[in-house]
């Protein structure tokens, strides 16, 4: 027995890791908090699903979506403002973003996630991932006495071993894993940031760049001259262009699950605007992403334009536009697939103990 389960395992391992296709159902409209747009961002492992949308009055709000498409969304609050928006739910339910304060200040944000009213304030300017420890990453803005203009500076919120703030250097920490590390960018190359705030960064690429995703295999994700890229993790250089799609000439990985599928997009640059496709990466840089549209009935209505997060459980969201309108998307796979991502997300956990 032990000889087969090796050999299935490897299979798995195959069939998720090196080929990320899967039949997908109809797309799911996440629907709105009364107005007429809404995007996701974020999604953990209990399908419970952020980002924002719309109220009646046009103002922008986190939101925390009806998973079903049946409409029940909760609208998140802000600080005393009137917008806010949710990047990130780690799997506890927390949730990190930013929020306007009564004065029309921005600020980032922790989300009551059940609409109980007492986010927190972090300070910075944008909270955009929290892990399940409940550390939060993001950027923060100063003044600078050299310079004109307002100068950004990542930070990490913790509790442990008690609630304070670490100012990780100029730029953005754009996402950080269950082990602390946090990758991001200082506004031009790609970085891993010291959670200790001294300063030992590791550079992942020259030329501009952002590490957007940090699974928990310490797997890196973001992209490099307008291109997704697979980052070398070591900051060896051995990084991976993962190119685009047919039609397309630039792309950005947002996303990397702990199973190794790769989340995002590809855009062209039309009357300075972005327009694309969502898409999944092939990891190898062979080329054989696959337009998420592809794989959705293409009556449906939909342009699936970008997708932000897929969980253990290969559920996909995202957002695109139907019937003309930006709107957050939710993607299920069949049950068969569903089959093999749970069975590969096992595995996943498996080798992470192992480490």
């Amino acid at each position: 027995m032990r000889g087969k389960n090796m050999l299935f395992s490897a299979a798995v391992i195959l069939l998720v890791l090196g080929s990320p296709v899967f039949a997908y159902r109809e797309v799911i409209d996440l629907g709105t908090l009364g107005g007429t747009e809404s995007r996701a961002s974020s999604i953990n492992d209990s399908g419970q699903i952020v980002g924002y949308a719309t109220n009646s009055s046009g103002y922008k709000r986190a939101c925390l979506f009806d998973s079903t498409g049946g409409g029940a969304n909760t609208d998140l609050g802000t600080l005393g403002g009137n917008e806010s928006r949710a990047y990130s739910i780690n799997d506890n339910g927390q949730v990190a973003g930013y929020a306007y304060n009564s004065s029309g200040t921005q600020t980032a944000c922790r989300f009551d996630s059940i609409s109980g009213g007492a986010n927190k304030n972090l300070g910075g300017f944008t909270a955009y991932s929290i892990n399940n420890g409940g550390s939060i990453v993001g950027n923060g803005r100063t003044n600078s006495p050299t310079k004109p203009y307002v100068v950004p500076y990542a930070f990490m919120f913790t509790n442990s071993p008690y609630a304070h703030t670490v100012n990780l250097g100029g730029g953005y920490a754009y996402s950080i894993n269950n082990s602390g590390k946090i990758v991001g960018t200082d506004g031009w190359g790609a970085y891993i940031f010291d959670s200790t705030g001294q300063g030992n960064n590791t550079l992942l690429c020259s030329g501009t760049g952002a590490a957007e995703s940090i699974n928990d295999l310490g797997q890196i994700v973001g992209q490099h001259n307008n291109r997704a890229c697979f980052f070398d993790a070591t900051g060896g250089g051995a990084n991976i262009n993962l190119g685009t799609i047919s039609g397309y000439g630039d792309s950005e990985a947002i996303f990397i699950s702990d199973i190794g599928q790769i989340l995002g997009g590809a855009f062209n640059e039309v009357n300075g605007q972005l327009i694309g496709h969502a898409c999944l990466f092939d990891a190898t840089g062979q080329g054989n992403n696959i337009d998420l549209n592809t794989l959705i009935d293409p009556s449906s209505g939909w342009i699936l334009k970008e997708a932000s997060c897929i969980n253990n459980n290969g559920w996909i969201v995202g957002y695109g536009t139907y019937n003309g309108i930006d709107q957050a998307f939710l993607l299920t796979p069949e049950p068969a697939s569903a089959l093999i991502m749970a069975v590969g997300a096992v595995i996943a956990a498996s080798r992470r103990r192992r480490r």
